[in-house]
């Protein structure tokens, strides 16, 4: 019989980034309702420090107790325990922009000028997560590694091919040798990988198989790869790839790019720099 009781663990992390190296020991052994809650965690970690349990339960699409056992999974007494960790985090740094989007969608702003507003203030957060959390270590380390690159290959389907596009159209402009994959006519050009070139592998939950599967095969190759992605569960994580994480915060169910763009185009344009020198 299967218990419904604690769930033990060791003790709690004691930082964000403790917290996500045990997301990442744990995501192949989690219950299908205890993975919706960490992908949640992974992708709006912010929201963590200023949203009930209830709140965030609902926005996971589980039951509170779920989300509790999930936090118990980490090693916490309780959700109120996870949350300290993440108010301390994030709460200082950040103004509560999710307010000012709810109190327009309460009051029925829901014409293009409200919705252009909030569009625009979703931007200017989701560039401000970006600014703050993104390890400048791990950007210096992808520029090099694109930098050194004979080509640079790129991949991103869905959502992720206006990245993967406009990196692809900038490179060319630079006189660069890049070579963008896609799905036209299923032509497979995996086989173009060849050592001494990179990978960009861009994808967001949920993810696009022909990604993850393209980053695979070129790390098997021995092709560096740098991947841009969003949930600590994304599985471009499992490879030895360097990871750049970006968060973009949504306005109903519609996530715009503009973190997303502006990692972008910083890493192509300081690609660029470092390879005319």
């Amino acid at each position: 019989m299967t218990s419904s009781g604690p769930i033990t663990a060791p003790a709690p992390p004691g930082t964000i980034e403790e917290l996500q190296a045990r997301l990442l020991s744990l995501d192949g052994s989690m219950p299908k309702r205890l993975k919706q809650c960490a992908d949640f965690v992974a992708e709006k970690p912010e929201r963590i420090a200023v949203s009930t349990v209830a709140d965030l339960a609902a926005e996971a699409g589980v039951q509170p107790s779920a989300f509790v056992r999930f936090c118990q999974l980490l090693g916490f007494s309780g959700y109120s325990e996870m949350q300290r960790l993440f108010r301390e985090a994030y709460a200082p740094r950040r103004p509560d922009y999710r307010t000012r989007l709810e109190t327009l969608r309460a009051s029925g702003q829901d014409s293009a000028g409200a919705l252009l507003g909030e569009f625009v203030e979703a931007g200017r957060h989701s560039l401000e997560l970006l600014a703050g959390n993104l390890d400048p270590d791990l950007l210096d380390r992808a520029v090099a590694t694109l930098a050194d690159a004979r080509t640079i290959h790129l991949v991103g389907f869905r959502r992720s091919f206006p990245v993967v596009s406009y990196m692809a159209y900038a490179l060319e402009k630079m006189e660069i040798p890049a070579m963008l994959h896609g799905a036209i006519g299923h032509l497979d050009a995996r086989h173009a990988l060849t050592p001494g070139d990179a990978l960009i592998a861009v994808s967001f939950a949920p993810h696009t198989p022909a990604t993850v599967e393209l980053a695979t095969y070129a790390c098997g190759r021995g092709v560096p790869v740098v991947a841009i992605t969003d949930t600590l569960t994304s599985p471009l994580r499992r490879l030895d790839a360097t990871v750049l994480s970006v968060s973009e915060v949504d306005v109903g169910a519609f996530r715009a790019l503009s973190a997303t763009l502006c990692l972008a185009l910083t890493l192509v344009v300081a690609t660029g720099a470092r390879t005319s020198r």
